[in-house]
């Protein structure tokens, strides 16, 4: 059996533990304090604190520990190459079909920008089931014209998407001025803001089974946060919500 106090570690990202952290110290209720997690995960995050000991809350034990769990959560972990290659030829690190995995182990966060996502894909597949689930928060990043110009079968039309991401928050670019529509070539998969997966694949069975793609790995929740926090900086700028 988990102890406890691990599993409330294990559960709580960097941010979370320092909203907690700053409002508990600042004399709020566990109610008040609760408020700097997001609303889905409230009840999931007051049991673990009540499991580890620390409801009703006494703020000179509980403030020190969220205090640890947020310094343990900002330590960097190990970074691996992912990579797609004919005939499963990598030797070492994982295969970018192990991305949708990843994906469907996520707890309470997937973040997925790409130039071009295909029915094909296991990743549109695994994003598709976790939006199901309702408790994990999804961003996902399109390209305009990959997808609502694209004249091939494999590709979803904005309608389709917006029917495979239920309650996902769906971004495509923006046209510029001239009308030309920006272009979206980050790729990359943010899982629980703690594991960044950065590559040269789209989201398409040809990329992840046939094609030649390198990424990397990283398990870094500060690196993690600050490339989703980035893009949710410059997001109206360079994109447009598509309409659920």
């Amino acid at each position: 059996m988990t102890d406890p106090m691990v599993e409330l570690g294990r559960l709580l990202t960097s941010t979370e533990a320092s909203q907690l952290a700053a409002r508990l110290d600042a004399g709020q209720t566990l109610t008040q304090a609760l408020k700097g997690v997001p609303e889905g995960r409230r009840p999931e995050v007051k049991a673990a604190l009540d499991a580890a000991g620390l409801v009703p809350v006494i703020r000179e034990l509980a403030v020190p520990v969220l205090r640890a769990i947020e310094g343990a959560a900002l330590r960097p972990g190990s970074t691996t190459p992912i990579w797609t290659m004919p005939g499963h030829l990598a030797g070492y690190g994982s295969l970018t079909s192990s991305l949708s995995d990843l994906v469907l182990s996520a707890r309470f966060a997937v973040t997925c920008s790409t130039f071009n996502i295909q029915k094909s894909s296991s990743l549109w597949h695994a994003l598709g089931e976790v939006c199901l689930r309702g408790t994990v928060g999804v961003r996902l990043y399109l390209d305009h014209d990959a997808t609502a110009q694209s004249t091939w079968a494999g590709t979803p039309s904005l309608a389709e998407v917006a029917a495979q991401m239920v309650g996902a928050k769906v971004y495509v670019t923006r046209a510029e001025n001239g009308g030309q529509h920006i272009r979206n070539h980050a790729k990359f998969v943010a899982v629980d803001h703690q594991f960044l997966i950065v590559t040269s694949a789209n989201q398409s069975a040809s990329a992840e089974l046939h094609n030649i793609e390198l990424g990397l790995k990283v398990e870094s929740r500060p690196l993690t946060e600050l490339v989703e926090s980035e893009l949710i900086r410059v997001e109206s700028a360079l994109y447009e919500s598509l309409p659920s």
